[in-house]
């Protein structure tokens, strides 16, 4: 553990070594959306396919930016069918839209499934193949389309991120296929096209990109461009997730949760996550459980594992104190604040706090243990877990909810 702690550490180093290429421009501000058009324009796009959900029409948002889209002079086609965690199928659907249309340039409009769809459609329409073959990193030998993401959510933070997470149709193996050229050219945050949002879905996006800032800040592949990241979405995170709760109306701080979300987003893609997330999508691909509701189910009781380190208490308290949960000199008393303060979070969104409330019985603990132990993400936390530990860790959540 000893090495563990020190790439914990609470400051890191300026001389640690990162290899980093920032490749997403980003447009923030309310009305930003009205800016889609000349972005498309300007990236030689002229046949536009729209990725979205019908929820995103239903709000009027999709027709918002076919209008500024088709205002630019560009042809529009909308591919409308995206599914909340979307599977190889629907990217398949998606690629089928983008060819009847001879798409040169994707628009994702909408949560992290609508740009995860239109990153998955990317890899397929422009490299062939199944979504199957990208699984991993850098597996797409061609060039990709231009893409700008326009996310109504504050949550995956997909818009600063090169992976698209598409599940097998036939196994649900959720994939994580990662290549620098899916990332978007461009990432368009508009507040107010958060302000829609039903309130179930701001409190589990808004846990989810909480979530991602205290995860990328501890994960092993951390570094100073990342931590960076973290730190400045949890400050933005956990206070503006709580104001957008109890005032949903409160532009500025669906602003502040929409820009958290994008930073923690871009620390995830440089630095991943950890156990919270390799324990919540056994849970989302086995009992249907929302992505967001299964990692803060997870979420408090891995801080705990993770915080017996002294370096992991040092990050946390670090967070704790830059987003005014903590006053504490001591890391571990401070770290116990940032904990509390997700709870807390946690109890605002209305988050089951059990995993018997998502129909979990402690005779599934050891096949979710199993399956939590081939995520990707969990190579990435601090602490190397066991299937017995990942296991422990489902017990915690079932028999002594936070």
């Amino acid at each position: 553990m000893e090495s563990e702690a020190k790439h914990c550490s609470e400051a890191t180093s300026s001389l640690d070594a990162f290899d980093i290429q920032t490749q997403v421009r980003l447009v923030f501000g309310p009305g930003a959306v009205e800016s889609v058009g000349k972005h498309a324009a300007g990236l030689g796009g002229k046949r536009i396919l729209l990725v979205t959900d019908e929820g995103i029409v239903k709000a009027g948002h999709a027709a918002k930016a076919i209008e500024h889209l088709q205002s630019a002079g560009l042809e529009v086609a909308t591919f409308a069918s995206v599914r909340e965690n979307p599977t190889t199928a629907d990217v398949d659907l998606c690629v089928e839209a983008a060819r009847d249309h001879k798409t040169d340039l994707l628009v994702g409009l909408g949560g992290g499934s609508s740009m995860d769809t239109a990153k998955g459609c990317n890899f397929i329409f422009t490299n062939g193949g199944k979504m199957q073959d990208y699984w991993g990193i850098g597996k797409a030998p061609q060039p990709m389309l231009p893409l700008i993401a326009i996310p109504t959510t504050a949550g995956t933070g997909s818009e600063c991120q090169s992976f698209a997470l598409i599940a097998d149709e036939e196994t649900h193996q959720k994939m994580a296929c990662g290549d620098s050229k899916a990332a978007a050219a461009v990432a368009i945050l508009d507040p107010e096209l958060t302000l829609s949002q039903p309130r179930k879905v701001s409190a589990c996006t808004g846990i989810d990109a909480l979530s991602h800032a205290i995860e990328s800040g501890v994960s092993l592949k951390r570094n100073a461009f990342s931590w960076m990241h973290s730190q400045e979405a949890t400050k933005c995170i956990l206070p503006g997730l709580g104001r957008v709760l109890t005032h949903p109306e409160d532009l500025e701080a669906r602003g502040q949760l929409l820009l958290g979300a994008a930073l923690a987003g871009t620390a995830i893609e440089n630095s991943m996550l950890g156990a919270a997330h390799a324990t919540a999508n056994p849970l989302t691909a086995r009992f249907g459980v929302i992505h967001g509701m299964a990692v803060g189910v997870m979420l408090p009781h891995v801080m705990r594992l993770n915080a017996a380190d002294p370096g992991v208490q040092a990050c946390y308290a670090r967070l704790a104190r830059l987003s005014s949960v903590s006053s504490q000199d001591r890391d571990d008393l401070a770290s116990q604040d940032l904990i509390r303060a997700v709870e807390i979070a946690l109890e605002m969104a209305k988050i089951p706090g059990s995993l018997e409330q998502h129909g979990v019985t402690s005779e599934d603990l050891d096949v979710l243990a199993t399956m939590a132990t081939e995520q990707w993400t969990g190579r990435f936390n601090p602490k190397s877990l066991s299937k017995q530990d990942f296991k422990d860790l489902y017990r915690k959540a079932l028999e002594n909810p936070s």
